[in-house]
């Protein structure tokens, strides 16, 4: 939605990458970032104190970074999301469903390169961690459970789907082009990349035709044998600047007896056309020209528009799912701080009565340390699973802090860098807690809310 030329402004070279990742994290109240680019955006996503400094502190980012570009420039460019719109856009953009070509595979690895570098250079904590992972497995979930990314929406790839359509398997298959435009050229990688064995190339510049056959490992024919040349093909892609048909019925015709019969397939993308449309009543003889193509292409646009639809549903879906973990998080320190306040006590009190047993057997010794752990289990366990389910209720608060006050516990518990909130004593409080009272150290980082200030 941006000029092109002020995104060639905002675009970070994949050197600098990691120093723009340092640099965002230096502005106060980002506590973790991502800078996602491809060819049709910047967009930066952080885990902020404040929404409203964050966007400010984004924007200065943004600004600072690009010594050739103003506020006045980029402001009236930028979007901006926060909170739960943040998370469906970036379940969108890496699904695909944001990009100009809706279902193209590209984006998702370029999201997986952002977050790549996001970690490498420590930007990327607990909250990025589970949201861009959980972005990733969503893009996997649309594009096995939706056909949307399934037919070519490229005039270039939609040669490729009509050539199956007319053999099947293109493995074995040879291909000629006729003339070196860039659509030809392109339609030719496609067919290459689907099993295509041989490539035969002509032109009238025998320099240029030579060229281009090395670049596909192929072979160049001259221009005024191609013709002859044509049985030996199987496909046919026509592309020149001729002003007249080069290709004629007879010559197809041709073709087709010396193949004894079998198929040929042939794709006019030259404006004018270069293959005579006469060429449609040879029998065997499969012709598409570029509107052809461009009819199939719209069909396609089509379709994935309606798979689309599906996508959506997927993405809003697993909003949700994120939604409930975040809110999660704001217990986690409280529960974290129960069960350490519990395990010390234990300990405290199993130090100070195995003073005066000091007859005890170790056999015995581990019976009383574990029936100490099931009393403080027990004890405890009703009072996480009441802070569990009610952590995203609007009474959340409440429980929290009475929690807090009857417990004496104090703030501030952290998650330590590599500890996960999602880890299963954490998670799953309705499970009774393991007889050893195995304590694990969890905790939430500050900052609950998200930014993102970005530009296409």
């Amino acid at each position: 939605t941006a000029p092109v030329e002020l995104r060639e402004l905002l675009a970070v070279p994949d050197s600098r990458i990691g120093e723009a990742l340092k640099r965002l994290m230096t502005y106060s109240g980002i506590k973790e970032g991502m800078l996602l680019q491809t060819c049709n955006r910047v967009e930066v996503y952080a885990v902020v104190d404040q929404v409203e400094s964050g966007f400010s502190a984004v924007q200065e980012f943004l600004v600072d970074s690009h010594l050739s570009l103003s506020a006045e420039q980029l402001l009236p460019h930028l979007y901006w999301h926060s909170g739960d719109r943040t998370i469906s856009h970036l379940f969108r953009v890496t699904s695909s469903l944001d990009s100009m070509v809706v279902g193209e595979p590209q984006i998702l690895g370029q999201v997986k390169n952002a977050f790549r570098s996001a970690l490498t250079h420590n930007a990327s904590g607990v909250i990025l961690n589970k949201l861009v992972k959980k972005a990733i497995s969503v893009a996997k979930r649309v594009r096995s459970e939706t056909r949307i990314a399934e037919n070519a929406v490229s005039v270039s790839y939609a040669a490729v789907e009509l050539a199956k359509k007319v053999f099947g398997n293109l493995s074995a298959r040879t291909v000629m082009l006729v003339g070196a435009g860039e659509m030809a050229k392109l339609a030719a990688q496609h067919l290459i990349n689907h099993g295509v064995r041989q490539v035969l190339l002509t032109t009238r510049d025998s320099f240029r035709a030579r060229a281009v056959a090395n670049r596909f490992e192929g072979y160049p024919v001259p221009f005024e044998e191609f013709r002859n040349e044509m049985a030996r093909a199987d496909i046919v892609i026509c592309s020149t600047g001729a002003s007249h048909y080069l290709i004629s019925a007879d010559d197809v015709q041709r073709a087709v007896r010396e193949r004894m019969n079998r198929p040929i397939f042939l794709i006019d993308v030259s404006v004018p056309r270069n293959i005579d449309p006469a060429v449609r009543d040879v029998d065997n003889a499969f012709l598409f020209d570029i509107d052809d193509l461009e009819m199939h292409v719209e069909q396609n646009r089509e379709e994935r528009r309606a798979e689309s639809v599906k996508a959506e549903a997927i993405a809003k879906e697993e909003v949700v799912t994120i939604q409930k973990w975040l809110q999660g998080l704001v217990v986690t320190p409280t529960i974290v701080a129960l069960r350490r306040r519990a395990e010390e006590i234990k300990q405290a009190e199993l130090a100070r009565i195995m003073n005066r047993l000091n007859a005890l057997s170790d056999q015995d010794r581990e019976t009383v340390e574990g029936l100490a752990s099931s009393i403080v289990n027990k004890l405890i366990h009703g009072s996480l699973v009441t802070l569990k389910s009610t952590a995203q209720s609007s009474n959340g608060p409440i429980y929290i802090d009475a929690a807090r006050r009857f417990y004496d516990l104090e703030s501030g518990d952290q998650l330590t860098e590599g500890e996960d909130p999602d880890d299963p004593l954490v998670r799953s409080e309705t499970e009774p807690l393991d007889q050893e009272g195995r304590i694990h150290q969890l905790g939430t980082k500050e900052g609950s809310k998200f930014s993102q200030g970005s530009n296409r």
